[in-house]
């Protein structure tokens, strides 16, 4: 298997896992998950997570989803940026040889 694959495979998986931040703390009853105290600091461009219309209930199945469709737009928008970054470089690169 190709090391990309292992990489996209990887980063999935990752973004699959991504509600369990929000579906631990309830489980356990640990209270409010430590993202809530920098939220003044920083605002996401999906509050909470959620879209609008959609209950939000933490720990409820509509969470779980929306969580990873942002891990999902996160991981195309650097993907996207990343690739633009290397072909700018690249193009760069061939005209200084």
């Amino acid at each position: 298997m190709k090391i990309t694959t292992k990489f996209w495979i990887g980063l999935g998986a990752l973004a699959v896992l991504s509600p369990l931040g929000l579906l631990l703390p309830a489980y356990f009853k640990a209270g409010a998950p430590w993202y809530e105290k920098p939220s003044s600091i920083w605002s996401a461009p999906i509050p909470g997570y959620s879209f609008n219309g959609w209950p939000g209930e933490k720990g409820s199945p509509h969470s779980s989803f929306a969580y990873i469709i942002s891990a999902v737009i996160g991981i195309v928008i650097i993907t996207i940026l990343v690739l633009l970054i290397g072909k700018m470089l690249s193009k760069k690169g061939d005209q200084d040889v």
